[in-house]
C-alpha cells in the first residue's frame, strides 16, 4: 500500500514532527509512505519538498493581505486563523498519482487550498485527515477557545476585528460545508478531547470520527544516564532540574508567566526545598526570563535534532508544560518515553496522556498555585521512581510507533477496502 502524507512543513512544528514520525512508523510496517512538504528541512528522500516558486512566498502573503482586510486592517490574531483561499494543485504529480491513500496533516499557510483538496477529493483517493488542531471543523481558526459556533455556523468570529455575520469565518465555513459534503474523508483526532470536539462540529456530520495519538520511537526516546547526560550539557548534578521548553519562549499560550509565578510561589512556602531547584529553560528567547525566576535558570536554545532532545529530557527531573492551548503535545510524550514524570494544566488532551499522581500531576487550568502544587508534590511527596517507571510504560504501551502505525493501518485497510 502507498500512502502520501501531506503537511505544510517536513520538521518545524508540532504537526510536521508528529507527521514525520508517522511516516517513519508505517515504513517500519511495510507501508510505501512518502511526505510531500511545501518546506523542506532535511535530505530524506522520501519527503518530497513541491517545486520552489516565488509562487509560494505570494500564496501565503495574499491570505495574510485578505485576512488583514478583514480586520479592519489590524493585526488582530492575523496569524489565529486561516482561509485557504491559495495553495498548491497536487493531484497532477507522480506521487499522488501513485497514492492508494492521501493523509492530510496541517496543511495552511499556502500548501492546499480548499479547491486543492476538492481537486483531492474529485480523484476519488480516500482521503485521512489528522487533526492536529481545530482548523479542519470550525470555520478559519485553529483554536476556537470558548467560541461554539462552529457546531452549528460559524458567524461573527471573536478572533477578527469587528466581525459579522457574513463574515470570513461565515464564507469558509460554508466552503467547507459544501466541500465535505459528498467526501470520502476520515478525520482522526491526536486526542480524545479533539475528537469530542469534532463530533460536536456540523462539518464533520457524517464522516468517520475517531482518535489516534501521535507516535514516538521509544528506542530513540529512552532513559539515560542522568548524571553523565548532565555533565555533557555542563548543568549542576546537584540540584533538582525542572524542564521548560517552547519553539518561542515568548509565546503567551505556552504560559511560562504561570511557571514562573509558581516558582516565586515555592520561594515563599518551600524556601528549604527552593535552594535545591534549577530550572532548564529550552527556546528562543529563553535568555529574556533568565532574571525573573527565583532560582536558577539555564537557557538552551531552541533543539530541533532528536537525539540532542533526548539528553535534554534526560537531564531534568520533571517535566512542566503550563500551555494554555493543547491537543495531543510531542512534547509530554518524548518526555514521558525518557522516564520523566510531567506536570501541566487540566487543557485539552493533556489529561488524557498524564495520569494523575500516577505518572505526574495535572494542575486546575490557570492556577499557578496549583502547579506549584504539582511541583512539589511530584519532586518530595510522591513516589518519584513509580512516577518515572510509569511514565515511561504508558509511552512504551500507548505511543510507540509499532502501536499507532497499526491503528492507521487499520483504517486505511477499512477505506481501501483491503485485508487488515
Amino acid at each position: 500500500m502507498r500512502v502520501l502524507i501531506i503537511n505544510t512543513s517536513e520538521r518545524i512544528g508540532g504537526a510536521a514532527i508528529a507527521a514525520n514520525r508517522l511516516m517513519e512508523a508505517l515504513k517500519g510496517k511495510g507501508i510505501k509512505a512518502k511526505m510531500l512538504v511545501r518546506d523542506k528541512q532535511t535530505d530524506q528522500v522520501t519527503v518530497v519538498p513541491l517545486k520552489k516558486s516565488w509562487r509560494h512566498i505570494w500564496q501565503f502573503v495574499w491570505e495574510r493581505v485578505i485576512i488583514w482586510k478583514a480586520n479592519h486592517f489590524k493585526k488582530h490574531n492575523l496569524f489565529a486563523v486561516d482561509i485557504a483561499n491559495m495553495g498548491t494543485d497536487i493531484t497532477s504529480l507522480p506521487e499522488f498519482q501513485q497514492a492508494d491513500v492521501i493523509h492530510l496533516h496541517w496543511i495552511n499557510q499556502g500548501m492546499l487550498s480548499l479547491k486543492d483538496i476538492q481537486k483531492i477529493i474529485d480523484s476519488g483517493k480516500p482521503v485521512v485527515w489528522t487533526m492536529h488542531d481545530m482548523w479542519p471543523i470550525t470555520g478559519i481558526c485553529h483554536h476556537a477557545q470558548d467560541c461554539t459556533k462552529y457546531q452549528t455556523q460559524c458567524h461573527t468570529c471573536p478572533l477578527l476585528y469587528k466581525g459579522s455575520k457574513h463574515d470570513l469565518s461565515y464564507q469558509v465555513f460554508l466552503k467547507k460545508q459544501k466541500l465535505y459534503k459528498k467526501a470520502n474523508i476520515t478525520f482522526v483526532a491526536c486526542s480524545q478531547w479533539l475528537e469530542g470536539l469534532a463530533r460536536h462540529s456540523v462539518l464533520a456530520l457524517g464522516h468517520s470520527v475517531t482518535n489516534i495519538p501521535n507516535p514516538i520511537n521509544t528506542n530513540l526516546f529512552r532513559p539515560l544516564n542522568k548524571t553523565q547526560v548532565r555533565k555533557n550539557l555542563n548543568l549542576p548534578t546537584d540540584k533538582k532540574l525542572l524542564l521548560f521548553s517552547s519553539m518561542k519562549i515568548t509565546d503567551p499560550k505556552k504560559g511560562i508567566d504561570y511557571l514562573v509565578e509558581a516558582c516565586k510561589l515555592i520561594q515563599q512556602q518551600h524556601p528549604d526545598f527552593c535552594s535545591s531547584l534549577g530550572v532548564v529553560v529550552v527556546g528562543k528567547e529563553s535568555q529574556q526570563y533568565a532574571d525573573l525566576f527565583p532560582f536558577p535558570i539555564y537557557c538552551l536554545s531552541y533543539v530541533g535534532n532528536e537525539k540532542e532532545l533526548v539528553n535534554i529530557y534526560n537531564a531534568v527531573d520533571l517535566f512542566v508544560t503550563p500551555s494554555l492551548q493543547e491537543n495531543l503535545p510531542n512534547t509530554i510524550v518524548e518526555a514521558m518515553s525518557c522516564g520523566i514524570p510531567c506536570v501541566g494544566f487540566n487543557i485539552g488532551g493533556i489529561p488524557q496522556m498524564i495520569d494523575h499522581l500516577h505518572n505526574g500531576y495535572v494542575a486546575q487550568y490557570k492556577s499557578s498555585e496549583d502547579l506549584a502544587n504539582g511541583i512539589c508534590w511530584s519532586l518530595n511527596e510522591g513516589d518519584y521512581a513509580s512516577l518515572s517507571e510509569e511514565a515511561r510504560r504508558k509511552a512504551v504501551d500507548t505511543y510507540s510507533e509499532q502501536i499507532v502505525a497499526m491503528k492507521y493501518i487499520k483504517i486505511y485497510n477499512h477505506i481501501t477496502g483491503e485485508n487488515a
